[in-house]
């Protein structure tokens, strides 16, 4: 198959390009920058610079590529902008889409995220509507992904993937990187989430389970699919852990809640024959540094 990968220079992306030529599959990958381009050549696929709000361009260089799928990575989170990553969202993948069709491709594999649920009890599976009409910041976050799904989904076979918190490299959770620096103290540590050590509930995702999620999408049916790790946890449960593995002081405990932090269930992703390679983040976290 050939595939085209947006954003093949991401934390998932930059696993996922290798993985999809060990699969046999042609690769070009699109990066804004050159120096991105070079590092997919360097992995052996084809690359090509652009940029997704460059509509015209955008269009060219899919039907260029030819594909038979498009992957969708594309994220804008290094500085931790939740209005930059909406933008995105709506109008990337809109951009995207469009240039996908006009070019007569039917596939996409796009990335979602899976705390974007409204409030229940246990974690939520993908019958469950999205949390639509909730309070800001939340609500942009929502209304973006909300756009994102549906653009994709005007499309012949479209996989969403509602990917847990992501760690591993390249994320904020990874040695070095943005949550370490803010348990550490810094006030400058810039990310979206919270450290706080209370009762919401967050299911976790390493990128590798990720990015083979994304290589076994492209043989699935459309619809949303949930793609977590098989331990929903409380923050007072999973903050020391990661504290513990990055080095710095773990968080006092506390018994707040935020209603809608309820997990997701990955049932329906193994029931198509996927298996996160880390099932627990209580021993992700620690592989992270190894």
């Amino acid at each position: 198959m050939r595939v085209l990968v947006a954003g093949a220079t991401g934390a998932v992306g930059r696993l996922l390009v290798p993985l999809l030529l060990e699969s046999g599959h042609q690769v070009t990958g699109i990066s804004r920058t050159p120096k991105g381009a070079e590092s997919v050549r360097g992995q052996g696929a084809s690359a090509v610079q652009g940029d997704v709000f460059d509509r015209d361009g955008l269009r060219r260089i899919v039907a260029a590529a030819a594909p038979d799928a498009v992957v969708h990575q594309l994220t804008d989170l290094s500085g931790a902008d939740g209005e930059a990553t909406n933008r995105l969202r709506r109008e990337g993948t809109r951009h995207l889409v469009d240039a996908a069709v006009a070019a007569g491709v039917t596939r996409i594999v796009a990335q979602s995220i899976s705390w974007a649920y409204a409030a229940g009890e246990g974690p939520a599976d993908e019958s469950e509507p999205l949390d639509i009409g909730a309070p800001q910041p939340r609500g942009a976050l929502v209304d973006g992904l909300r756009a994102l799904e549906d653009t994709a989904a005007v499309m012949e076979a479209a996989v969403v993937l509602r990917y847990g918190v992501l760690y591993g490299p390249g994320t904020w959770y990874a040695p070095g990187g943005a949550v370490a620096a803010a348990l550490a103290g810094d006030p400058s540590a810039r990310f979206l989430g919270s450290i706080e050590a209370d009762l919401s509930v967050s299911s976790f995702l390493h990128v590798a389970d990720a990015a083979r999620a994304a290589v076994a999408a492209l043989d699935w049916p459309s619809g949303p699919v949930n793609i977590v790790d098989d331990e929903p946890a409380q923050a007072r449960a999973w903050l020391p852990v990661l504290a513990d593995a990055l080095g710095v002081p773990a968080p006092v405990a506390t018994s707040g809640r935020q209603d809608w932090a309820r997990g997701a269930s990955n049932a329906l992703a193994r029931s198509r024959g996927w298996r996160p390679g880390y099932p627990t983040w209580r021993t992700g976290f620690a592989a992270q540094g190894a």
